[in-house]
């Protein structure tokens, strides 16, 4: 069965490139030209990845995006022509898994479409350890690889897809120092290119939801880089 892929954009010129080289390599295609039209395309439960422009009339990308992670994880491209850091923090800290600026290339947003799909259905697949039940536990924490959920003395925490791969690379090597370029290729499985916000970003978030008590779970080690404490 082909992915289904929501491309929410105001312009229907932006929307029909799209279209045109998704369904060329295969995905099946839903458009939305406002936010509620996307919100509503979402609820159907018919999407499996969703590209949504910031400046759509109505509800707006971010509004868009805050109403899918009220109780969707699927992957959520970000697509505007707005380039600075701070709206790339922004839609990343609000639970975007991608950022794409325009003017963009085609075929550069199909491979990460590819990339973001593959990442995201495949978690866990082939993967699992058989010892640990499909779940990785670390003092409180315990990270179940099947359902990709986060559970803290069995309170639920979401992750997105980025921040699972992130927090499996740090429960399956609980007391080791990653850098950033560790964290990066783990968590968006690319080449780390430049020093960006991302990674900072990522874990300020996880630092958030992990909050408990006072308690620091993830620890900053000066000039080498991030690690999750075991106790």
């Amino acid at each position: 069965m082909a992915y289904r892929i929501l491309v929410a954009d105001d312009e229907a010129e932006i929307r029909e490139v799209l279209r045109l080289y998704l369904e060329k390599e295969g995905f099946e295609v839903a458009e939305a030209a406002d936010g509620a039209e996307a919100v509503r395309q979402i609820k159907s439960g018919m999407i499996d990845l969703a590209i949504l422009d910031i400046m759509m009339p109505g509800l707006n990308g971010y509004r868009v995006l805050q109403n899918i992670r009220e109780e969707n994880n699927l992957p959520v491209l970000m697509l505007s022509a707005k380039s600075s850091d701070s709206d790339k923090i922004l839609g990343l800290d609000l639970g975007a898994d991608d950022y794409i600026t325009k003017p963009f290339v085609p075929l550069e947003v199909v491979a990460r479409v590819r990339s973001h799909l593959r990442r995201f259905y495949a978690l866990g697949a082939g993967d699992i350890r058989p010892d640990t039940g499909g779940a990785i536990q670390v003092g409180d924490l315990r990270l179940e690889l099947d359902s990709c959920l986060l559970y803290r003395e069995g309170e639920r925490i979401e992750l997105t897809s980025v921040e699972f791969r992130i927090m499996k690379l740090f429960m399956e090597n609980s007391g080791r120092v990653f850098t950033k370029q560790q964290i990066f290729e783990a968590g968006w499985e690319e080449e780390y290119m430049v020093s960006d916000n991302n990674v900072m970003v990522c874990i300020s978030k996880l630092r958030g939801k992990l909050a408990h008590e006072g308690r620091e779970y993830i620890s900053t080690i000066r000039g080498l880089g991030y690690r999750l404490e075991k106790e």
